[in-house]
């Protein structure tokens, strides 16, 4: 064996522990789909106040196409499904927490001498890891917090008052400090809902600080009500139109589109597959189906791009290199995470095209179909019918995957941040990174160089199948491995027959935009 050969053994087995490790950690993650849902659950609440403000008749259709006929119910049951997930995954942090801490040697830990470690373990590591998951915990203890104040309200809104009284009662008592704003508001809450009610001080300034969206109009008008404030409560409600109002639009965004798009992509869906079997070789699926390429280089420059150029210049090179920007993004202030995953990601994709192009120039000029950007061709109906094709197919999935993962297995980090992500200049910079910058590099890596070569070992059909596989694993999240694999497979169909770069690019930045888009809305 060459001593290349060897060096990239040694690179790979490093980038295999190093995404192992990556996966195992994303497997003891929660995932954001109940997140998601608690989102849009709040615009439904606002679109349900809004139909109580028309006609009764035309309020109540509506606000049962939106939550059902009985819409605080519905919300109070997604709430308590989130609340009980995220309390199993609360138990889960503590249960490793005491794993760690013994071998961090704190005192008062449980023997554990009777199954001894088989080597020692570095108390920098140990420390890192309790530190790490003391601050998941404190973390999930806030969100259980918040939850439980929204629970709360929506049990006292259905005039389930003892129900109410004892999560709040419940979430004081829990409270692991004596400043704590959740337990200081839910005591604040108790006493607007009580018999007779108590009204503290501060009572305004707690629910404006610490509730937010239809809970804070609820709590706000509660507290109106009760002070007889006419004025400011009749403003309230203005105010909760208004945005009601705009709340009908973003769920037409969110709800209506994706659901039009996917009837649209089933019917295609069955098009395409009656044609194939129909015509045969003469279908749309068929165009350039079994046509290899011709691959002048082998399986170590295969090797060679995907572990030196995606893996070790995006899991190593890149982060070390932003990690010493870190100091001067700060001064970026809020902006500094959108311009962290930016800078990141053009270094990524800077450094891996490099190693791309220094690994195939000396077959310069290359065959024919490498690297096809083609303007004037079919490549938009391409890209458009792709994505279509891929919302019902995606959708099927994922609802498979969440019965697998039950909410566990981790999701992708830009996720949650553009969730809360409030500013037009981070978020334009998080839309460029996903919409433009990814789909760019990833489609000329996985479909553009990794699939094409594959053809020189395997059939058209197992290249498609091995880089979708790749290219989910390279998300490294165990929970988006199948969804994002479905997705890689139809880009990779959509490349393959098309022969244009162009058609996965557009249907891969339609899909990242779209999704950005979506939780920028729901965000809102």
């Amino acid at each position: 064996m060459t001593l290349k050969r060897w060096i990239l053994g040694v690179l790979t087995l490093f980038v295999a522990i190093l995404v192992g490790g990556s996966l195992w950690s994303s497997f003891q993650e929660p995932q954001i789909t109940n997140r998601l849902q608690l989102y849009q659950t709040n615009l439904l609440l606002h679109a349900a106040a809004s139909a109580e403000g028309m006609t009764a008749e035309g309020g109540a259709s509506l606000q049962k196409a939106l939550l059902g006929e009985t819409p605080l119910k519905t919300a109070l049951e997604q709430y308590q499904t989130v609340r009980k997930a995220a309390q199993s995954d609360l138990e889960k942090l503590e249960s490793r927490l005491q794993e760690v801490a013994p071998a961090a040697g704190e005192p008062g830990s449980p023997n554990v001498a009777s199954t001894p470690s088989p080597r020692p373990i570095p108390s920098r590591t140990v420390d890192s890891s309790a530190t790490r998951l003391t601050t998941a915990l404190q973390q999930q203890r806030s969100l259980i917090d918040q939850l439980d104040l929204r629970i709360g309200i929506l049990q006292a809104e259905q005039d389930e008052l003892a129900a109410a009284q004892q999560t709040w009662d419940t979430l004081a008592q829990a409270a692991t400090t004596a400043d704590n704003p959740a337990a200081a508001t839910a005591k604040t809450l108790t006493g607007l809902w009580n018999e007779p009610p108590r009204i503290v001080p501060d009572a305004e300034a707690q629910i404006q600080k610490n509730l937010d969206g239809w809970f804070r109009y609820a709590a706000l008008a509660r507290l109106y009500g009760l002070q007889q404030r006419t004025e400011a409560l009749n403003t309230l409600q203005a105010e909760e139109a208004a945005i009601a109002q705009g709340t009908l639009f973003k769920l037409a965004l969110v709800g209506t589109v994706p659901v039009v798009g996917a009837i649209a992509g089933a019917g295609l869906l069955i098009f395409l597959i009656a044609q194939r079997l129909t015509q045969g070789k003469q279908s749309i699926l068929a165009l350039n189906g079994e046509v290899p390429w011709q691959v002048p280089w082998d399986w170590e420059i295969i090797w060679q791009v995907l572990i030196v150029g995606f893996f070790l210049a995006g899991q190593v090179v890149a982060p070390l290199i932003v990690g010493a920007l870190s100091p001067g993004l700060a001064a970026l202030g809020t902006r500094a995470k959108a311009a962290y995953a930016l800078i990141y990601y053009l270094l990524m994709a800077g450094s891996g095209l490099l190693v791309l192009y220094l690994s195939l120039r000396q077959w310069f000029p290359l065959p024919k179909d490498w690297f096809q950007y083609r303007v004037a061709s079919r490549w938009p109906l391409w890209g458009l019918g792709g994505y279509l094709v891929a919302l019902p197919l995606m959708i099927g999935v994922s609802l498979v995957n969440q019965q697998i993962w039950q909410g566990q297995g981790g999701s992708n980090p830009l996720l949650q941040i553009v969730l809360e992500e409030g500013d037009p200049v981070s978020l334009g910079m998080f839309l460029f990174t996903a919409a433009v910058a990814a789909p760019i590099f990833e489609e000329t890596l996985f479909r553009g160089f990794l699939l094409p070569s594959l053809t020189r070992y395997m059939p058209v059909w197992g290249a498609i199948a091995l880089s979708s596989l790749l290219f989910a694993v390279a998300h490294l999240s165990l929970s988006e491995v199948a969804p994002l694999a479905t997705l890689g497979a139809i880009l990779g169909i959509v490349y393959t027959r098309s022969r244009n770069l162009l058609a996965p690019i557009l249907l891969h930045s339609l899909w990242n935009a779209v999704t950005m888009i979506g939780l920028f809305v729901l965000g809102s």
